[in-house]
């Protein structure tokens, strides 16, 4: 890691909790991302769920509230949990990136601006510590940037979603996931031009994400 971005390790606590690693996550200075959010966002949900939902970074709402997926792509997601029978209580969601990385602005909101490859693994400790506490049984890669910050940089969403795959070795957990499946980001249905079919597609992949659940 470079000075400017030395990482989060050395902020992530001993003892891992969701209050713990809240309040330490406020004062991480693993990258410059820092400097102009609102605050950093860490994960939510059950410390013992069997899922958890990874996504990108916080987003402007999501940063001025300091919960995840609380914006209008929260709202979409929300929505195709409930259509597969996924309870939103039942699932630990977070992001590979917990602050809000932006440039310039519409009107009062903020214009979303995807993180580096630097800032993702700068921001990795934060996501190692979350799959400690939880130790989830499956996770869904939410878009393009979750997927390659467990895959590597070659991950295409594309080309993988719908497909129930294994924790790859590469990413290194103390107890991994039985299976990941990747997604499209709930944003992305909103950004469509055709939000019905791209919603519908999210759908169909989270059935088979509840499915495994269920077995």
């Amino acid at each position: 890691m470079s000075e400017q971005r030395p990482g989060a390790a050395r902020w992530v606590p001993e003892t891992l909790s969701r209050r713990s690693l809240r309040e330490a996550v406020q004062e991480c200075r693993g990258c410059e991302l820092y400097r102009d959010a609102t605050q950093a966002v860490m994960g939510d949900g059950d410390r013992d769920a069997e899922l958890m939902l990874l996504g990108e970074q916080p987003g402007d709402r999501e940063d001025r509230e300091g919960e995840p997926f609380v914006g209008p792509a929260g709202k979409v997601l929300d929505e195709a949990l409930a259509e597969v029978g996924i309870s939103p209580g039942d699932v630990y969601i977070t992001n590979v990136v917990k602050h809000f990385r932006w440039s310039g602005t519409r009107g009062k909101q903020r214009i979303h601006q995807s993180p580096t490859r630097a800032q993702v693994a700068a921001c990795g400790p934060w996501l190692e510590a979350e799959l400690r506490m939880v130790r989830p049984t499956g996770v869904v890669l939410l878009g393009g940037t979750a997927g390659q910050a467990v895959y590597g940089a070659g991950f295409r969403v594309g080309e993988a979603r719908g497909r129930l795959e294994e924790w790859p070795s590469s990413f290194a957990v103390e107890r991994p996931p039985a299976w990941v499946l990747a997604t499209t980001h709930p944003s992305a249905v909103l950004r469509s031009d055709d939000r019905r079919s791209a919603y519908d597609g999210l759908v169909a992949d989270l059935r088979i994400a509840a499915e495994q659940l269920a077995t």
